[in-house]
């Protein structure tokens, strides 16, 4: 079931790891209370890192957009799909080596620091694809002709959408689809949730008890899972209150909040009585084929993820 804990979060973990998109901001919007919640954690003693699929941007960029948001951030508290897709390259191809880039000239700037050449055609010893809004049918096709000599074919990241305000659009996850089925392979992906990026952002701020922090429970969630990590999912990004409830085993978060402020609460425990769940002030229960909550937002959703779970069986 959910994870417990009489002390704030931010006291029970020495370090979060955070997703950007869907947690911090959406598109160039703030995410409401993120700003106040990351200030106040740090403040506590708690340290931060901002952990993101997206390979598009190089870490000072995005580092500059939280300055913006009022965020405070440097580029060495960024840890992108990007740099963790360059470093895999590095460590299997021969300084040198060409690389086909199917991304932004990010990741070919990413690419290049590692002593890797960055190109966009045909030959090459690899293909390392991340999300760009410019990718058309004439990187795809060049990838495919890479790719069924043999090269090795790295992603950052598989996510099928991305969260803006418009609601979620096609992700990196859609733009890999189109290549599988062009060539009949699949890629290495290194950023959530395998354990590459995992392994880079905890080595990062040297944490010993480290809480994912997102908002998606195929990546940031099925990630810590496998990381064997705690997580807190937030309600601020692509997942739905309803989507959250129907999770199955092996996609349930430890915590659940509506948003970042769910880093400054003890998460009480949930009590199953007669058909309800009772957390604190906050209850659940059925009506129908629905949970229904009612009391103060997150422990009424905390509520409410017992009762749902309890139905379907335990985490």
């Amino acid at each position: 079931m959910l994870g417990t804990t009489d002390r704030p979060l931010h006291e029970a973990y020495d370090a979060a790891l955070l997703d950007l998109d869907g947690v911090l901001y959406l598109g160039s919007q703030p995410v409401a209370h993120a700003r106040e919640a990351v200030a106040e954690v740090r403040r506590a003693g708690m340290r931060t890192a901002f952990v993101t699929n997206n390979a598009s941007r190089l870490p000072e960029v995005v580092a500059q957009q939280l300055v913006e948001l009022g965020i405070d951030a440097e580029p060495e508290d960024v840890v992108t799909s990007g740099q963790a897709a360059a470093r895999y390259l590095a460590d299997r191809l021969p300084s040198g080596s060409r690389v086909l880039v199917v991304g932004t000239d990010a990741l070919s700037q990413l690419v290049a620091e590692t002593g890797l050449v960055p190109v966009r055609t045909a030959p090459a010893a690899a293909v390392v694809q991340g999300f760009s809004v410019t990718t058309g049918w004439e990187e795809l096709a060049e990838a495919a002709v890479v790719l069924r000599s043999g090269a090795l074919w790295v992603a950052g990241n598989a996510d099928s959408t991305i969260p803006t305000p418009r609601g979620p659009l096609p992700g990196n996850g859609a733009l890999l689809a189109a290549l599988e089925v062009a060539t009949g392979r699949e890629p290495v992906v290194v950023g959530k949730p395998e354990p590459e990026l995992h392994g880079v952002s905890v080595a990062r701020v040297d944490a010993r008890r480290p809480l994912v922090v997102g908002d998606r429970l195929d990546t940031d969630v099925l990630g810590a899972v496998r990381a064997g990590a705690d997580s807190l999912l937030v309600l601020t990004g692509v997942t739905s209150r309803a989507d959250l409830l129907a999770a199955p085993q092996g996609l349930r978060p430890t915590y659940v909040g509506h948003d970042l402020r769910a880093l400054l609460a003890p998460q009480p425990e949930v009590r199953l009585l007669d058909g309800e769940a009772v957390c604190g002030d906050g209850r659940a229960w059925w009506e129908g084929t629905e949970v229904v909550s009612a009391g103060p937002a997150d422990l009424a959703l905390r509520a409410a993820c017992a009762l749902a779970w309890t139905a379907t069986g335990t985490r």
